[in-house]
């Protein structure tokens, strides 16, 4: 079964595609029967040309259209085309108004004019960013000022009704200290042992 489809070419990050009669069975950049025409996605309205006559012998034989195929015919006009080409309009009759409804189209696929609209675009969203920034850290301030009053409240709180520190009878602290010296050198008498081996 043959398939009219897109199939890719152009380097990275800039696509640009060939409308091919291809085997539906054939990869999306492998063998293909015929080109039929071009489609530029990154131009500004987007580029295609099309080959109508050849477009429509494959469908008359019975090639299928892609989804993404049918959506470009659509905008184009084309696939109106085809409808009234089924219902036995003349093909030249066809072909001569397509060749008048074909849009101008500038072929840059950089346009500084619309690059300018995006950095203008950036800008202001920039600006009002950094306009709420303020309202921001005005409520922010507000919240800290309000957590902080509730800290000095409650540790003002605790030194009043905080009693004299406990102290360590000195005979307690004097048998914790001989309790960390025997740990030590028990711990040191292990370690030459280990080493002594």
């Amino acid at each position: 079964m043959v398939r009219i489809r897109l199939r890719r070419v152009g380097s990275r990050n800039q696509p640009s595609y060939r409308i091919v009669a291809a085997d539906r069975e054939s990869p999306r950049d492998g063998k293909f029967l015929e080109v039929i025409g071009h489609y530029n996605p990154r131009t500004e309205p987007s580029t295609i040309q099309i080959d109508e006559e050849r477009l429509f012998h494959w469908m008359k034989n019975g090639a299928q259209p892609s989804d993404s195929v049918v959506s470009a015919l659509r905008s184009l006009g084309t696939w109106e085309r085809w409808e009234r080409y089924k219902g036995g309009e003349k093909l030249e009759k066809l072909l001569k108004e397509a060749e008048a409804a074909i849009p101008e189209v500038d072929p840059r696929t950089r346009r500084d004019d619309l690059v300018e609209k995006r950095v203008s675009k950036k800008r202001k969203k920039k600006e009002k960013e950094e306009s709420e920034k303020p309202k921001k850290t005005e409520k922010k301030a507000a919240e800290d000022t309000k957590e902080d009053e509730a800290e000095s409240d409650a540790l003002a709180s605790e030194e009043t009704s905080e009693e004299a520190p406990v102290e360590i009878p000195e005979e307690e602290a004097d048998s914790e200290a001989k309790e960390a010296k025997a740990e030590e050198k028990q711990e040191s008498e292990e370690t030459a042992e280990s080493s002594d081996e």
